[in-house]
């Protein structure tokens, strides 16, 4: 599956079953002060286990960081 993440094209074989999965692959579990959005709109935390993706979907990946 290809997937757009954070503007870059990424191909997944196989593919992530959800938002969840695929953050796990990406993050290597680090989920802590992480957004997601797909096509968009912000997908709650809570939603990211259910939220399945389909092909060419577009992904934003926010991660919190200190700064001054």
């Amino acid at each position: 599956m290809e997937l757009t993440i954070n503007h870059q094209i990424r191909s997944f074989d196989p593919a992530p079953s959800s938002l969840e999965e695929l953050l796990v692959l990406e993050l290597s579990g680090k989920t802590q002060g992480v957004a997601a959005a797909i096509n968009n709109h912000v997908i709650p935390k809570d939603d990211w286990a259910k939220t399945t993706l389909k092909p060419h979907d577009q992904i934003i990946l926010i991660t919190a960081s200190q700064g001054g």
